[in-house]
């Protein structure tokens, strides 16, 4: 097979998410525009998809690699043969229909640009599953698909279908992606790779591995939920109160077919084994028989066309199951042909509800004089989906039923042929009632609206589908012989020579079975209602309402644990976590052998003694005068400047420094906390529970030192020599510390300044609404126990923190330099920093400072993660993995040489985030102190009261906007 790398494949896949970029600006300039911004990516992606086909055609398989992460196996990789080609064409395609339809179909009163937006993002998730290369990736976006077209089927939010149909899709689709997920790891361990391209050609290590079943069982729960296959098939139907673009093209043309596609992509894997056909055949044949006996009987247009889906869905399955290469064939020509015939249709039904006012059938017939273009439209697309000949669907359903009599079930010969044959014969009875219900018979009197032919906009997409209909039915081998045998090769990994596709094979059984099923559809609907009065009175499950009593009953016991567990008490977590821990150490060490550790303690002097006897002092401290808070605050400073000490006499001074400036801020910033708390904590334990908590608690800080002595006792070896080695020549600094955290692990550092920056907006989010809403009214008839000291702001510290500030300033920024080659860098230079301002802010109050000091402390998390993420992102245009660093050396004279590297942007990345995280949680904090009543100071250090009057020295809280606060 013959690979060809082309960057355009990523820029296909990208198209879609930069174009949803543009509905919600363009709506402001008129519906048009937002369908234009939305149509101009979906039709550029295409027309590049096209300049690409010429390559598959010929064999190719176009590729596009991009490292992430490639020690973990995560690669951005693209792969597009013709199974890709398939699907990106049918997501590229059906789209621009739909965003046509849409234009036309949607009301004034909907928000057009919200819709293109969602329609756009759900494209890109799409594309991005049928072009992936790496299943992580692939996995990604298949969750992608979940959430947006949860936003999209919950799109008439307003309405409660809308809403539960949404709700329930993301239950399904969801869990049966987390099944996903771990069946595609599987396989990758399995495989040795997690690229698709490698993953194909390992079938034999695969099937031969011990873990091939659970893989299998996982990735096709993940395939049955999301296509909807029995027994998941109760939320497509749900699903259906989504606006009909949404139905047309999520539930037939993109989403539904998405586990089809999966089932495909690893046809060459797992096909003909037994396992497979077992479960892949029966649970197609299954849902394709049960669905299409459901939709006969159903009376709203839309569901008869989802349960229809189920069912169409059902026989591709069945095809894949089977495991030849033929049914293989059969399968990529249905696809095909189902995406055609049920866009059309569901359209054809929304303009049915668009003009006639309701999509009831029992409300409607009559309609083919009123609305002749309408119904000339679903009478082709109905025809083809009955398979009737010179239709599309005659030609797939045949090369099914021919399948089908060649297969076994257990043995049995004549099991599949017949059931199958039940299923086109279903499938071919809602067929003709779709068209002889809703447009045949006499016409009425009362229609909802008077019904009428739409706007030309609106009826374009379904024509320009039923005409392919024809053209595939009449002229199969012209328009799509060359186009399906390049699929069918993509399916199977082979050059399978098809035979070329034609309306006429004889007489043979498959004929005789078609016969049968489009006879005895027509059947049925002659018989229509005495088979429906029958239908109504028996009783059958509802699969809504067990859907419903399943999560009511998980909900209800998730909730009996969850309020046993989660009662707010933090020694109850802590005792549960404790005892588990404890005893899977005994379990361990019981079930374990222990042999005592032969290395060489270090030798302990004088201030290693007084260290520990401070340590142990302060602790039990804490422990015994536990309920008085400032004095506790106070002993945990204590005991985190003894393990600074422990860092600096272990040779650990950039932990030492972490450590100190991490106190101090935080000593602070709780300070200012415990202004909202009393002095005291009340005593709410009994001696029971405390002593079970002390018992808990002294076993299990017992044993982590015992763990700690075993472990620190044994000679083992260590990736700190690694690091030794390489942090000077692969990452130009001489600070293995500073270059492990932006270089080697540089992906946990991006991770944890992001957390941290989410935890300081969440502590901004609480205090605005405590600020605002019912909690506000609380906190303003809230009155401090605190009388608050008459020289808050002395003259002494105001100075000494004027003083302090350039110098703190400064030796922030020289931390911050020479953090790649001495102890430092941007996380200690960003609470240094931090703390200066801090000082300035307690000296002269948060009010005074704030309207000279103009940080917009939000912005600042932005940029240093933005400053952080583009710095990474850099390193793909040297072709190497994300956050990888660069170094160089200059010399300007007079000037000595010294180092540049890209760590120092990244770096300044983490600096702005620490120092935003760090000022924003005071700005919170200080606004709800002067919330509850504290007085704002004039002037920045305090005066001799009687030297003013009142008035001067105290104003009321600034108003929203003012300096430090980001409007």
């Amino acid at each position: 097979m013959n690979y060809e790398t082309d960057a355009t494949l990523a820029l296909i896949a990208a198209l879609p998410f930069i174009g949803a970029l543009f509905p919600g600006l363009m709506i402001r300039v008129g519906r048009n525009a937002c369908a234009l911004s939305a149509g101009w990516a979906t039709l550029s992606a295409l027309i590049l998809l096209i300049t690409l086909s010429t390559k598959v055609w010929r064999g190719e398989v176009v590729i596009f690699q991009l490292d992430w992460m490639p020690m973990l196996g995560l690669a951005a990789n693209f792969r597009l043969d013709g199974l890709g080609l398939l699907f990106a064409s049918m997501i590229l395609g059906i789209g621009l229909l739909i965003i046509l339809y849409a234009r036309f179909y949607l009301s004034r009163e909907d928000p057009m640009g919200l819709f293109y937006t969602y329609l756009m993002l759900f494209q890109g998730a799409m594309l991005g599953i049928v072009l992936s290369d790496n299943v992580l990736m692939m996995v990604i976006f298949w969750e992608l698909t979940s959430l947006s077209s949860f936003l999209l089927i919950g799109y008439w939010r307003h309405t409660v279908p809308g809403r539960q149909g949404a709700r329930m899709a993301l239950a399904v689709t969801g869990g049966g992606g987390l099944a996903l997920i771990g069946g595609m790891l599987l396989l990758g361990q399995m495989a040795g790779s997690y690229d698709i391209s490698v993953i194909l050609t390992r079938r034999e290590e695969i099937l031969a591995s011990p873990l091939m079943a659970p893989a299998l069982v996982l990735i096709l729960l993940g395939a049955f939920t999301k296509s909807a296959q029995f027994p998941f098939h109760f939320w497509l139907p749900h699903a259906m109160a989504a606006p009909t673009p949404v139905s047309a093209y999520l539930h037939s043309a993109t989403m539904v077919k998405a586990g089809l596609f999966l089932m495909a992509r690893f046809w060459p894997v797992f096909a003909g084994t037994d396992l497979w056909f077992y479960l892949v055949a029966t649970t197609g044949l299954v849902t394709m028989v049960v669905a299409a006996l459901i939709a006969i009987f159903k009376d709203d247009l839309k569901a008869l066309l989802a349960f229809s889906t189920v069912s169409h869905l059902g026989l591709v399955t069945m095809l894949l199951g089977f495991g030849t290469t033929a049914a293989a064939a059969a399968a990529a020509l249905h696809i095909i042909n189902h995406t055609i015939f049920k866009a059309a249709l569901f359209m054809t039904a929304g303009i049915v509800d668009h003009e006639a006012g309701t999509r009831s059938i029992p409300r409607l017939g009559g309609l083919r004089r009123l609305m002749p273009i309408t119904a000339t439209l679903a009478a082709i697309t109905a025809f083809g989906m009955a398979g009737v000949p010179l239709f599309n669907g005659f030609l797939s359903k045949e090369l099914m039923l021919e399948e089908a009599t060649h297969t076994l079930w257990l043995g049995n010969p004549w099991l599949v042929p017949v059931l199958a044959t039940i299923g086109g014969l279903f499938s071919a009875a809602y067929s003709f009632r779709y068209v002889a219900h809703v447009f045949l018979g006499p016409e009425r009197d009362d229609y909802p609206h008077a019904p009428h032919d739409p706007v030309f906009g609106m009826w374009a997409a379904p024509a320009l589908l039923a005409a392919l209909v024809l053209v595939i039915g009449m002229w199969p081998q012209a328009s799509l012989g060359g186009f399906l045998a390049v699929v069918s090769d993509a399916i199977t990994q082979d050059d399978l020579h098809l035979h070329k596709l034609k309306i006429w094979h004889g007489l043979t059984p498959a004929l005789g079975m078609s016969v049968i099923a489009t006879l005895g559809g027509l059947a049925v609907l002659a018989l229509y209602r005495p088979l429906a009065g029958a239908w109504n009175a028996m009783p059958k499950p509802e699969a809504k309402v067990m859907f419903d009593a399943t999560i009511d009953a998980t909900r209800n016991v998730c909730g009996v644990i969850a309020n046993r567990m989660h009662n707010g008490r933090l020694t109850n977590y802590l005792a549960i976590f404790g005892a588990a821990t404890v005893a899977l150490g005994i379990y361990a060490w019981a079930s374990g052998l222990h042999t005592p550790g032969a290395r060489d303690m270090i030798e302990a002097n004088l201030i290693d003694y007084i260290g520990t006897v401070l340590l142990f002092a302060s602790t039990i401290a804490i422990m015994t005068y536990h309920r008085s808070r400032l004095l506790v605050l106070v002993l945990i400073g204590i005991n985190g400047l003894i393990v600074s000490l422990i860092f600096v006499r272990l040779s650990a001074p950039d932990l030492a420094m972490t450590q100190v400036t991490v106190e101090v801020v935080t000593l602070i910033l709780m300070l200012l906390a415990l202004h909202f708390l009393p002095k005291h904590t009340p005593r709410e334990s009994s001696w029971v529970r405390r002593g079970r908590d002390m018992a808990i608690a002294g076993t299990a800080g017992l044993a982590t030192a015992a763990l700690s002595w075993a472990l620190m006792t044994r000679d083992f070896e260590t990736i700190s020599g690694y690091y030794l080695k390489h942090a000077k020549p692969d990452g130009g600094g001489t600070n293995v510390v500073n270059v492990i955290l932006v270089d080697f692990r540089g992906y946990d550092t991006f991770g944890e300044i992001i957390v941290l920056g989410i935890a300081a907006l969440i502590i901004f989010a609480l205090g605005e609404a405590l600020m605002d809403g019912r909690a506000s009214k609380k906190l303003a008839n809230w009155v401090h126990e605190t009388h608050y000291s008459k020289d808050r702001h002395p003259l002494m510290m105001v100075v000494a923190t004027r003083v302090m500030m350039p110098i703190a300033l400064m030796v922030g920024v020289y931390i911050f330099l020479r953090g790649h080659n001495e102890p430092g860098g941007g996380f200690i230079a960003g609470l240094t920093v931090a703390i200066a301002l801090l000082m300035q802010y307690m000296a002269s109050g948060f009010s005074w400072a704030s309207e000279r000091i103009h940080f917009p402390y939000h912005a600042y998390i932005g940029w240093g993660v933005l400053v952080a993420g583009f710095t990474g992102i850099g390193a793909w245009f040297n072709g190497f993995p994300f956050l990888t660093s660069d170094f160089g050396y200059v010399h300007l004279p007079p000037i000595e040489e010294f180092e540049l590297a890209t760590a120092m942007a990244f770096d300044l990345g983490v600096f702005l985030t620490v120092l935003g995280a760090v000022m924003l949680a005071l700005y919170s904090l200080s606004r709800i102190a002067r919330r509850t009543g504290e007085s704002v100071n004039v002037s920045p250090m305090d005066y001799d009261p009687s030297a003013l009057a009142p008035e001067d020295l105290v104003r009321d809280e600034p108003p929203i906007g003012q300096a430090g606060e980001v409007r």
